[in-house]
């Protein structure tokens, strides 16, 4: 059972449970798992890489990543904003971020159900 399952379960158990922390249970196989679900075909983030460019060191990255995360070097990159034309003639905003920002917070998002015991 994943680390977010156990911690669900344990949520379950026992409603008065406090948990403090969940950062440890970002790790690199988790962000190997929301670095695979990212589109193959999607396009560069706002810092130029591709899925394709940043799988060729992908464990490399990915344990620079987790080890940013963890060491509190992590920060984001902006977003940049383009904008797109909707149908009736007008134009929908469009932020663009960053690949890694993209692996980070889909698995946040894909792991949000699982927390949903917790809070």
């Amino acid at each position: 059972m994943p680390n977010l399952e156990r911690v669900n379960a344990a949520a379950k158990q026992a409603a008065q449970t406090r948990f403090t922390s969940l950062l440890h249970h970002v790790d690199q196989a988790a962000l190997h798992r929301a670095f695979r679900r990212q589109k193959r075909q999607a396009s560069a983030g706002v810092d130029g890489m591709t899925v394709a460019k940043y799988e060729e060191r992908l464990e490399q990255n990915l344990h620079d990543l987790c080890d940013r995360v963890h060491t509190g070097r992590y920060r984001p990159q902006p977003v940049r904003r383009v904008y797109i034309p909707k149908a009736d003639g007008g134009k929908r905003p469009l932020g663009v971020p960053a690949l890694e920002d993209k692996s980070r917070t889909r698995k946040g998002f894909n792991d949000i159900h699982i927390l949903q015991g917790v809070w």
